[in-house]
Formats: structure tokens, sequence, C-alpha cells
């Protein structure tokens, strides 16, 4: 090879091993998981941005291949550094071998898959395998129907990494909303707002910020539970007895967080730039209107993590699975978050978020 092409040669193999290294979890086998990702693999941004290794199943992803077009070469690996990062092919650890199942509704085989895919993917990271991982969506009811009764992926990471202060962030491209409760009845919301758990909320967020993106001095915005947030406790107790007290305590850390804001004006501020990310105390309080501004490129990021973690900001959808008609957009929204993520920490030298 002439001088020219060696050097052209070298230069390519070093602009992908400077991409950042994912892990792609393929999700629930029977939901538009498998599909998402193909899709979002065979995207530019996607393929030229990242060297991506997927976890999951063969048979599930190459019987995908024909509907949705992709010609991918599978290639299997026992670990991510084995991967083949040229275009065309698709870098799979095979931890299953459950399908093609039937689409369109949860089954104990696909529970149980989705399972061995995130532990392991969680294993690889906490041994420096890879520096981060993109989460398609599982099922709660086909974990259960496989003897793990996980609320979802953000309680369990948690637990494989071993850590108490987590919290759940969802993020679009004009705001970050941080959640205090998630997976929970409505009626138990009350009673689980606690001083320790939104403090921990208000902590891991302001770090996260900080150290994930890129932010010197955090503001946050705290949303009130009730409306009128209280209204001086006419209308409830758990702004003054509950909130104000922590957001005390936040202040003496060092932590810019204001409220209790009510939440029916305070995303409209927020949307104005007044604050980095806001803090709602339950699941619908801030998924609603971040839905309503990122339904599609919407991400979810776990906060707390010795490792970085983002996952779609969409269920199975098991309506459509198989049907060639899911939208990837959040997939690749999820993985260029994770990537660019991923690039900032190599910057900083941080090691969790």
């Amino acid at each position: 090879m002439a001088e020219g092409g060696e050097e052209k040669g070298r230069s390519a193999e070093q602009d992908i091993e400077g991409r950042p290294l994912l892990l792609i979890t393929m999700g629930d086998p029977t939901g538009v998981g498998p599909e998402v990702v193909l899709k979002a693999l065979a995207s530019q941004q996607v393929g030229e941005r990242t060297r991506p290794v997927v976890l999951g199943d063969r048979k599930v992803l190459e019987a995908l291949q024909p509907l949705l077009g992709t010609t991918f070469r599978v290639k299997e690996v026992a670990v991510p550094r084995e991967g083949d990062f040229t275009r065309g092919v698709l870098n799979l650890i095979p931890l299953s071998d459950v399908g093609p199942l039937p689409f369109g509704r949860p089954r104990r085989e696909g529970g149980e898959a989705a399972y061995r895919y995130i532990v392991r993917a969680a294993e690889l990271l906490l041994q420096g395998e890879a520096e981060a991982m993109v989460t398609a969506p599982i099922s709660k009811e086909a974990l259960r129907m496989a003897g793990h009764p996980w609320n979802g992926h953000t309680e369990l990471l948690a637990e494989l990494a071993g850590v108490k202060d987590y919290a759940m962030m969802l993020a679009g491209p004009r705001l970050r909303v941080s959640l205090v409760t998630t997976h929970i009845p409505l009626s138990e919301v009350p009673r689980r707002i606690t001083p320790e758990g939104l403090l921990c909320t208000i902590t891991v967020t302001h770090r996260a910020l900080r150290e994930l993106f890129g932010i010197e001095e955090p503001k946050l915005a705290v949303a009130a539970l009730n409306p009128h947030a209280g209204e001086g406790g006419l209308l409830g107790a758990e702004e003054e007895e509950i909130i104000l007290p922590v957001l005390k305590r936040a202040s003496e850390r060092g932590i810019r967080a204001e409220g209790p804001f009510p939440a029916d004006t305070l995303f409209y501020h927020a949307l104005q730039g007044r604050w980095d990310a806001v803090v709602a105390l339950y699941h619908d309080q801030g998924l609603i209107p971040l839905k309503m501004l990122h339904f599609r490129e919407g991400v979810n990021i776990t906060l707390g993590l010795p490792f970085i973690r983002t996952s779609v900001d969409h269920g199975t959808a098991y309506d459509i699975a198989g049907k060639g008609l899911a939208d990837p957009t959040s997939m690749i929204s999820a993985i260029e978050m994770a990537a660019d993520l991923a690039r900032r920490r190599r910057c900083s030298g941080t090691s969790s978020s």
C-alpha cells in the first residue's frame, strides 16, 4: 500500500477508536425494542459517531431485517472490544435464543431474556469494558412473569451497581426533569415524598448537571405538590413541612434549588431558560410537559450510577411491534445522548454521576 493509503487507513482506524463504546440492550423481544435498535443502527448519525455493541438475540434481529430492509452482517462477540465497527456490521453479544417469538404481548421467555441483557451490560460497564449503556424498552409484566419483580430499569440498575442515591431524569432539547417518585400509584405519592428522598433527588440532579452536562453552577426548580403551592397550608402542608426545609438544607450544601413552584406555571418559566432542570414530585407531573415538548426525541437518563445509562422515552408498544411501524427517533436520541455524555466524561475525568 502506498504511504498515503496507509496514513488514510490509520486515520480511519483512529477515528473509529475515538468513538464512544456503547452497549445497547435489545429490550423485550416481543416489543418494538429490536426494531428501533436496528433502525437506529442503520442511521448515519449513530453509525458515524459511536461503536455500538448490542446485547440481545440473533434470531430475533435477523428475522426482522427483511421487514425493515436492513442488511447487517451479524458478528457475535464475547466482549465489546472484539467488535468490528466498520459500516454494515452489527456486533452482538448473544444472551438468549428465544426467537423469533410472536410479537405483541408479554411472555415469560421475553422477560427473562430482557433481564439477562440488562444484567450483563451492567457487569461489563462495572468492569470498564464499555463507556455507556443504552436500553430499549422492557415490560414490567414480562419481568414479573420471569420472576424478576422490578418496576423498571432504574431500580434494577441501582441494585446491580450497589447505589442507594439515584434518580430518573427525562431530557429533551429544551427541558430536563428529574423525578422524586416514579412508577407508583398516584394515591401513594404524598406519603412517599420524604425529606430524604427529595434531598437525594436534588443532590443527585445537581451533581449530574455539573459532571455529565458540564454546567458549572446548575440552577434547579422544585415543583409543589399541591395547587398554588399549598396556598399557605390551606390546600396542603407538604410545601411548608417538607419542601421548604429541604430547600434550606440544599442551600446549605451550596446547591441552587428554588421553589416550591406551582406546577401549572413552573414549566412555562423553565422553557424560558430560567433553570437547568426541574425536580418534579411524581411521574405525570414531570412527564406530561416533557412529552408534550419532546415526545419523539425524549431520553431517559439514570442519575447516580457509576456508569452512563440512557434509554428511550417510550414503552414496548406491543400494538405495533413486529410491523415495521416503530419510530426510532427516541432510540437515536438516547444513543446520541449517551455518546455525548461519554465524551464529556472522558474530558472531565469523572467516573460517576
